[in-house]
């Protein structure tokens, strides 16, 4: 029991600090998407290379490395999530928030959807409809806005195959994210210079507490990740799935009552399906845990 309560601590923190990410990104709108993204892999880069010095966890570095399948997934996921990331700074410095809200519901429907294509798994009669009911809305949503919702569509994408890339590594979050980071920091460095010699660097442009939010990013990119492995190895993958809705609900929140940004009576309708979906698909998945944990029950007792 005090295995589970920790658990859901860790879980809740995890995603509420995913669910206010907005509100940090939004403090560096100074800066373009793309030198924030490299920004923010090379000093994710430095915490981990810390944390993995600290808790001593070269040998799992270094065996993951040594293995050519785990390896090669690892660098898919690093693209990625770089494009996750990107994505997302972009969105929410261009006043997109609700949209990338938008992305985080749709994930968890698009994942189920992977599992069937890729995974060959089958569906049961309810995904199927909360998996139509999610592409009306996009429909919806698309004819709303006179274009389909290119951010959110990136976001499901990238994170959905993100998943499907760290499921198939089968890797620990901290070595997971150290290979991911060392992968794609060439690349970011090489950014990094290039915009300096451009000048077209910005983040040593307003003081000191700008530049501090810079390297912050590093720091804030690990510690959810740290906490929601932590919550993973003590929490069922229901309650953590039930948990994943916090970041998006939050991050909806932010973008229509702090931010301001414009919802029409078409959108409403469009992330009310959404949302009905989701309750379908969750009422669906707690339906089937319990009958599942109830048949092992019967039958240890049998």
């Amino acid at each position: 029991m005090p295995e589970q309560r920790s658990g859901m601590i860790y879980g809740f923190a995890a995603y509420l600090l995913w669910g206010i990410f907005p509100l940090y990104w939004r403090l560096l709108d100074h800066s373009g998407a793309l030198e924030l993204l490299a920004q923010r892999i090379l000093w994710s880069l430095v915490t981990i290379a810390l944390l993995v010095l600290v808790l001593r966890r070269f040998g799992q570095v270094r065996a993951l490395l040594a293995e050519p399948r785990r390896r090669w997934s690892l660098v898919a996921a690093a693209f990625l999530v770089s494009i996750n990331w990107g994505a997302f700074i972009w969105a929410v410095n261009h006043d997109r928030v609700v949209e990338t809200s938008l992305g985080y519901f749709i994930t968890p429907l698009f994942t189920v959807l992977l599992g069937v294509f890729v995974l060959k798994e089958r569906l049961r009669g309810a995904q199927w409809i909360a998996l139509a009911i999610a592409f009306v809305a996009v429909v919806g949503l698309t004819i709303e806005n006179g274009r389909p919702p290119w951010v959110a569509i990136i976001l499901t994408f990238s994170f959905g195959f993100y998943g499907l890339a760290k499921k198939k590594a089968g890797a620990g979050a901290l070595e997971g994210m150290a290979i991911e980071s060392a992968t794609v920091a060439p690349l970011a460095l090489i950014t990094v210079v290039v915009l300096g010699f451009q000048g077209q660097s910005t983040v040593t442009h307003d003081g000191p507490g700008y530049l501090a939010l810079v390297l912050l990013t590093g720091p804030i990119t690990a510690v959810p990740l740290l906490l929601f492995g932590a919550a993973a190895t003590r929490i069922s993958m229901t309650t953590l799935g039930l948990l994943n809705y916090i970041a998006p609900i939050m991050q909806f929140v932010i973008g229509v009552l702090i931010f301001h940004e414009r919802m029409t009576p078409m959108r409403w309708a469009g992330f009310g399906l959404v949302w009905l979906a989701l309750v379908i698909f969750t009422w669906d998945g707690l339906t089937r845990r319990r009958r599942t944990v109830a048949l092992e029950v019967a039958a240890s007792a049998a």
